[in-house]
């Protein structure tokens, strides 16, 4: 189970039923979520703990929680994590809790990450929303600076069992 933070006009778009935050049981944890009213239009995803950032195609709205972690286990695997640590997340997915945005600091990190995705993407041809999420991944974040420094390596220091700063 994962709680999944939506900002508002991802909640007027999924219309869930929203409920007080919960502690996920997975490593990765909770997960915040925004729509990019691109064409077509994107869902992005950006890890609490790690600020790793998925992307992934919005439509159909009322099933994004449930095509999440299909769209989480292709990028873990182009980081080339371990396949036992991407099976224990994924199995730990199978519940969702919608809730609002609440942690100012990721959100701004999606706000950011939407801008340079918006700015990597080549508008004249189809997005390959993996390769964006991977490079998304490699960015430096200024709130894992005392740390890991990047979201990939973020999740490197999870997986290796040294946390995340």
């Amino acid at each position: 189970m994962f709680t999944l933070h939506c900002t508002k006009k991802l909640l007027e778009r999924v219309q869930p039923e929203i409920a007080a935050p919960s502690n996920a049981n997975t490593r990765l944890g909770n997960w915040y979520a925004t729509a990019l009213f691109w064409k077509p239009q994107m869902a992005l995803f950006v890890n609490e703990r790690t600020l790793l950032p998925i992307l992934m195609p919005l439509a159909p709205a009322a099933t994004l929680a449930k095509r999440f972690p299909a769209a989480l286990k292709e990028v873990l695997q182009g980081l080339d994590l371990p396949p036992e640590f991407i099976q224990a997340e994924i199995e730990g997915m199978g519940e969702v809790v919608y809730a609002k945005t609440s942690n100012r600091s990721v959100v701004g990190m999606m706000n950011e990450f939407a801008f340079l995705a918006e700015a990597f993407r080549d508008r004249g041809a189809p997005v390959d929303i993996l390769a964006l999420s991977l490079k998304l991944a490699g960015v430096p974040c200024g709130p894992l600076s005392k740390g890991a420094g990047f979201p990939e390596y973020a999740v490197r220091e999870l997986v290796a069992g040294g946390g995340v700063h």
